[in-house]
């Protein structure tokens, strides 16, 4: 029997003999081996969560003299264990033959009597009458282990470094092959569902032929699949799952297993929105729509299935899956008060993959990668890839370096399961292992269902174009439907008329709802649950009372940097952290922008917020600025003071990811769609790492409301500035957003609306940051925030801010009038700059107070989005004598804010009035990497503006 151990992090073998199936299901959570990887003892820190360890079964003494006794018997089914699924039969088109494997034949190993008898306990798990068998011919083994290991169904396993594990493994498959068959009730289900899902394709080819569909003929039995993994989840206690997926049968499962009404897709098939018009939402195309509902399979509670939306990015809804299913688990770990609960008891992630696109897509093991992180971990996700032979025109010789397209899971050590599609009860078989083992050791499983593709990529292209082989075959074969049809009938499981009459009913079923579709009206489905106290946003609210009484500011300060006196802290830590922290909160001085983001934290915290911080090296900053995590320096426990500032706060999670951006940013956006009482920031080291996220940026953070009418609150903070440091790590690319901006270009009326899909900032205060923080939390409605946020400013000296600037009454400034200019009337030119430029700027008009004399006024845009328009124009009014306006950047021109700027910002200057640019001029790289070059045009630019005058 499994037995939960201590919370160490490695298996353990214990002497005790492994029994039947029931037996080896203990009914406790697992853990992982680290093996060799370093770790911090952070256990006890706020979201750090990893499964239950066990101990394992080893063998017993007589086992293992057993096993020397019989060492050629061990040997040739550890064959068939290690590669018995290179002999198996698991392509439904038969075009790729059965290997024959010269290691799966028992001569090899010197056994050539058939009738002879062995001892095979401790070597083999055989079962006769539901009892472990001690003996058994070599007849009996090698049929035992073909039947297991070679048939519809093969599992690779052996590659999994932990020894536990696979003899786990290796004793559940070899029971499970006996177990007893599919009851007639299940046979009835799976056909049903086999027979839907080929029944509304068809209607859905009858009434809608010129659509691309995306169908699921050829690959049914993923629907048994699910279904069978549903069932399995409801029956276990799991009360949610989450599911992403791609667009083949996405439609065939919302209509047959996820209650999406058909009525509602044959609205959206007509041309009609899928929501209620009065909704401001662009909607989608059919093959990336979604639906939660919740299903019960016979049991007291429901399971909750919230499929997610995806764009046709393949494998990019993946991280979104897992960071989704991971706020989710949290809110109910949080919320249970079962001390018992463990990592993954109540949610799973169920991901569906391509063949072609599960090995194609980086972003796939950037995922994976994740599966078993402390951090990130959701207890073990289920794939199922949907093994079409063929991505698109390409062939598998041509589309992956690998014999199975799974094989790539086996980064992180996923055993996986193949299987045959044209057997749905071989598939079912294959979803229980799968789900066994999930719930056992909550780490990533891989199913590889293998099928084939009636149509070529959509029902409207012609494959047999460059596939006529394959299609000669396809078109020639019965469906997989009618395939088990006809096995139940062989089985007088149903008869004609049953058979017929499941597809008939489904088919008039279909048509009734395709009738009432001409009046239906679609209901909105945002802004439910944990999302109901919040509203639509129609217009922008950018300023609004953010600031918090001055004695909590201090109090939360105090406490950001509080440690026990028994934690050693690193000694600079001490003396250039923790002590002028201190020293400046008590004597109210200006605090640096670390300390603004702590308040900021703390005093969300404070008011019952979570707050979840991710990126790479995020606990200690890029730039060894925020300390929100200490480490101890004689044990390197983990200490985040920030957690202990109340009885009734909320908690802050720090994740410190790996390196990955496009994974890490789309779990990051997964749970901030899944709650808006969660302040999920993603900071990337530099601000240019974002690049190799773009396409969640692009399909999910900037368009997900506009889409799909999800809101989310997730802040990117992207170190920007360009301070000598080269083409990389100086830009974070900020024009990339304003260009998926959605505010007019005219802001010049009074009647302008902006209500953007996403905010835009440019700080140049710690207590801009603050309230723009505090900012995210408070309004009634989320949008996300990009931050094009401060190195060098991090501890300039010029560049901080007091407590009276986050005291209540204060909020974030959108543009911040310049001080510069003693008397507004004898402005001659107005220079508009967003970001550390302003200081440079105003240091060189103070040095240059004698020449300048007042004539120049630099006005800080802080807020690129929404555009500040009515403030700008008030700023622009106090310059009564003004002539010049001037746009100044650091950036080239083709880069940073300015070709946003420039439209919006020439409708408001005074009529005849050009705003003229300053800075770098076009280049296809964000800065030279010439030092000398630099320089020089860094002092140019410095030289103009103020040039003239």
């Amino acid at each position: 029997m499994w037995k939960r151990i201590s919370s160490c992090s490695t298996l353990r073998s214990s002497v005790t003999k492994p029994g039947l199936l029931s037996q080896i299901i203990p009914p406790t959570a697992a853990s992982r081996s680290t093996g060799l990887r370093r770790c911090y003892h952070e256990d006890v820190a706020y979201g750090y969560r990893v499964p239950k360890e066990l101990e394992y079964p080893d063998y017993t003494p007589e086992q293992l003299r057993n096993r020397q006794h019989h060492s050629a018997l061990v040997c040739f089914v550890n064959a068939y264990r290690s590669i018995g699924h290179r002999s198996t039969d698991l392509d439904p088109l038969k075009m790729q033959k059965k290997a024959l494997v010269p290691e799966l034949d028992p001569a090899r190993y010197g056994l050539t009597d058939e009738k002879q008898t062995f001892n095979i306990d401790g070597i083999l798990s055989i079962s006769s009458s539901n009892q472990p068998r001690k003996t058994a011919t070599m007849d009996e083994i090698h049929k035992a282990l073909k039947d297991t290991y070679s048939g519809h169904v093969a599992y690779e396993f052996e590659h999994i470094p932990d020894a536990a594990v696979r003899r786990w493994f290796a004793d559940f498959v070899e029971v499970a092959s006996h177990e007893s068959q599919v009851d007639a009730a299940k046979k009835r289900r799976y056909l049903e569902l086999l027979a839907h899902s080929e029944a509304f394709d068809r209607f859905m080819q009858k009434k809608f032929g010129q659509v691309k569909r995306y169908g699921l003929e050829g690959a049914e039995s993923t629907i048994v699949a699910l279904d069978e993994l549903f069932y399995l989840c409801n029956h276990a206690g799991i009360t949610d799952a989450v599911l992403g997926m791609p667009h083949r049968g996405r439609l065939n499962i919302l209509v047959d297993l996820l209650k999406y009404p058909p009525r509602a897709l044959f609205h959206k098939l007509q041309g009609h929105a899928e929501f209620p018009q009065e909704l401001p939402a662009s909607g989608d195309v059919i093959s990336h729509i979604a639906n939660s509902p919740s299903l019960n399979y016979g049991c007291k509670d429901d399971l909750h299935v919230t499929m997610l939306h995806n764009p046709s990015h393949l494998e990019a809804v993946n991280p979104v899956v897992s960071g989704y299913g991971r706020a989710k688990q949290m809110y109910l770990y949080d919320n249970n008060t079962d001390p018992n609960c463990a990592l993954g008891d109540k949610l799973i992630g169920i991901q569906i993959h391509g063949d072609a696109a599960f090995t194609g897509q980086g972003v796939v093991m950037e995922t994976l990668g994740l599966s078993n992180l402390p951090h990130f971990s959701l207890g073990g996700t289920i794939h199922l890839i949907v093994n079409n032979q063929i991505g698109y025109t390409t062939p598998a010789t041509n589309a992956r370096s690998t014999m199975y397209t799974s094989d790539i899971a086996k980064l992180v050590n996923a055993p996986v399961i193949h299987v045959n599609g044209d057997y749905p009860e071989e598939v079912a078989r294959a979803m229980r292992v799968a789900f066994e083992y999930r719930k056992l050791f909550r780490m990533d499983i891989i199913v590889d269902l293998i099928t084939f593709r009636r149509w070529g990529h959509n029902e409207l292209d012609e494959p047999s174009f460059t596939q006529p082989l394959m299609y000669n075959i396809i078109r020639s074969r019965e469906s997989i439907p009618k395939l088990y049809e006809r096995k139940l009938k062989q089985e007088n499981v149903v008869t004609d008329e049953d058979a017929e009459q499941v597809g008939t009913l489904f088919t008039k079923h279909l048509e009734t709802e395709l009738d009432a579709s001409k009046d239906f009206i679609p209901k909105a489905d945002h802004l439910k649950g944990k999302w109901a106290g919040l509203v639509l946003p129609t217009k922008a609210v950018t300023t609004m009372d953010t600031g918090v009484a001055e004695d909590i500011l201090r109090e939360v300060g105090e406490k950001s940097v509080l440690i026990d006196k028994a934690f050693k802290v690193h000694p600079r830590l001490a003396k250039h952290h923790i002590q002028p922290r201190l020293k400046k909160l008590q004597e109210n001085k200006p605090i640096d922008w670390a300390t603004a983001e702590a308040l900021a934290f703390g005093t969300l915290l404070k008011e019952g917020y979570n707050i979840r911080l991710c990126g790479q090296d995020v606990g200690r900053g890029t730039f060894s600025q925020r300390h929100a995590m200490f480490v101890c320096q004689e044990t390197e426990n983990v200490y985040i003071p920030l957690n202990n500032i109340g009885k009734a706060q909320g908690k802050i999670e720090v994740a410190n990811s790996n390196l990955s951006e496009l994974a890490v940013l789309g779990f990051e956006y997964g749970v901030s769609i899944q709650s808006p009482n969660i302040l999920p920031i993603w900071e990337a080291q530099f601000g240019d790492f974002n690049n190799t996220a773009q396409v969640i940026i692009d399909t999910y953070i900037t368009s997900g409301e506009t889409k799909w009418l999800r809101q989310s609150g997730l802040v990117m903070l992207l170190p920007h500035g360009y301070d000598g440091a080269g083409p990389e790590h100086s830009s974070s690319r900020i024009e990339r957003f304003l260009q998926m901006c959605n505010t007019p270009t005219d802001v010049s009326g009074d009647q302008v609306v902006q209500n953007p899909n996403v905010h835009v900032a440019i700080p140049t205060t710690p207590a801009q940051i603050f309230h723009l923080l505090r900012r995210q939390m408070k309004r009634k409605y989320r949008k996300p925030l990009v931050v094009a946020g401060p190195k060098t400013l991090l501890r300039l000296a010029s560049a901080t801010s007091t407590l009276d600037d986050m005291a209540l009454g204060t909020s974030f400034k959108p543009v911040i009038p310049d001080s510069l200019a003693l008397a507004p009337e004898q402005v001659k030119r107005v220079i508009f700059v967003s970001g550390k430029l302003y200081y440079d700027l105003a240091k060189a008009v103070d040095a240059e107070k004698d020449r300048v004399g007042g004539a120049i006024a630099v006005v800080r845009l802080e807020e690129v989005c929404p555009f500040p328009s009515k403030l700008l124009v008030a700023e622009i009014k106090r310059f009564t004598n003004a002539t010049e306006f001037v746009w100044c950047q650091e950036e080239t021109m083709n880069a940073g804010v300015y070709t946003f700027v420039q439209p919006r910002l020439q409708s408001l200057v005074p009529a005849g009035s050009l705003l003229r640019y300053i800075g770098r001029g076009p280049l296809a790289a964000p800065v030279t990497g010439i030092s000398n070059v630099y320089k020089a045009e860094q002092a140019h630019i410095i030289e103009q503006a103020l040039e003239n005058i």
